[in-house]
């Protein structure tokens, strides 16, 4: 573990292959065939396009069911809504663009599934905004069985948490042990190509040390879509939502840690640059001049007295390690979030010394028991 630690604060560098609890086999790979990226085929504007493509032979005629407005100004509340209501005819275009984009989820998850470091998976966790909806957890539950018709064991499930709280409780897993010991939560931010959100997450390391019962005390989003700040402006917005949410910690007694984690869209080197992905995001991320990690520190040097440390990774990833608690089961798994584009991680779960000796005395006894006989 030495090669991916800071040997100065003992943390995890930015983008790490190897965490706490996971090894990271991969993130953010981006596959392609002959229409271009695969993810494209698979993201909540993917879905939308679908839908307004079924309703354009009723537009004709003047009998969509489901009105004038585009696919994209219908709301998700309005779409699960067509899914139960009286009118048949709008359950069945929505049922429609359901199974047309399982279809499509199922095609670039096999693509996934085919290569090497996506190899034995076992289970995969579907997050992002198209996961918020009833429409998004029956595609995801059409995909998996699409998947296992073609002959995949794998299972494909609903991230647990809300995927609003998921990258912030993500964060926790990019921690350091001595935070769980001496402190009751930490910062924790996740910034996407829409919006940067921006939370308090309590740890509750006591009742669950697995992390499993951690949950967002407080947060502030920012949509930044709608005010297309410059990269400065941005970051300069960060840092008092930062200092807002330290107050209020503060005010509430509770023992916030000198750490604040970071998930961020792109590929993540290890200084806390980003080398390719951030393309969504309000000015250049991507160039060697700017480190977000560096801008943080500098705003924002210590908090409660203690020297500020950050470590940012890929969104993705940290959206996935929310359910590294629940993954315990099985050996090797991943994320799919379908939002603006289809992020992807893929996780194998390192295993605990306690769990490598029995495993050792295990084989022993039965070496024994084979001579024996």
């Amino acid at each position: 573990m030495a090669e991916d630690t800071l040997n100065t604060a003992g943390l995890g560098r930015h983008g790490a292959t190897r965490l706490p609890s996971v090894d990271v086999e991969s993130f953010n790979v981006e596959l392609k065939d002959d229409e271009g990226f695969l993810g494209d085929r698979a993201s909540k504007g993917t879905f939308r396009k679908i839908l307004d493509d079924l309703r354009k032979p009723l537009r004709k005629n003047g009998e969509d069911p489901l009105g004038d407005k585009s696919a994209e100004q219908i709301s998700k509340s309005a779409l699960d809504e067509a899914l139960v209501g009286d009118d048949i005819h709008a359950a069945a275009l929505v049922h429609g663009a359901i199974e047309e984009f399982a279809n499509e989820l199922a095609h670039v998850t096999s693509r996934f599934l085919k290569t090497k470091s996506w190899a034995d998976t076992e289970r995969i966790v579907v997050g992002g905004g198209f996961r918020q909806s009833r429409v998004g957890e029956l595609a995801i539950a059409r995909t998996d069985v699409l998947l296992k018709a073609d002959g995949f064991q794998v299972d494909l499930v609903p991230i647990r948490f809300d995927p609003d709280d998921a990258g912030l409780i993500g964060c926790l897993h990019l921690a350091p042990s001595w935070i769980f010991e001496g402190y009751d939560s930490i910062l924790a931010v996740d910034i996407g190509g829409t919006n940067i959100r921006c939370g308090v997450v309590e740890t509750r390391w006591k009742k669950a040390p697995d992390l499993s019962k951690a949950s967002v005390w407080r947060s502030e989003l920012w949509r930044h879509a709608d005010d297309e700040p410059t990269r400065e402006g941005a970051v300069k917005r960060l840092v008092k939502m930062l200092k807002g949410l330290i107050s209020e910690a503060d005010a509430e007694g509770l023992k916030l840690a000198p750490f604040i984690g970071i998930a961020c869209p792109g590929v993540i080197n290890a200084d806390g640059s980003i080398a390719k992905g951030a393309q969504n995001l309000p000015g250049n991320w991507e160039s060697s001049k700017f480190n977000l990690p560096a801008s943080l520190v500098e705003a924002i040097p210590e908090i409660g007295g203690h020297d500020t440390a950050v470590v940012m990774h890929n969104d993705g990833v940290a959206q996935g390690l929310s359910e590294a608690p629940f993954m315990q089961d099985i050996d090797h798994w991943g994320v799919l979030t379908i939002g603006t584009g289809l992020g992807n991680a893929r996780f194998s779960n390192r295993r605990k010394e306690s769990d490598e000796k029995k495993d050792k005395d295990e084989k022993e006894k039965k070496d024994k028991e084979r001579k024996k006989d």
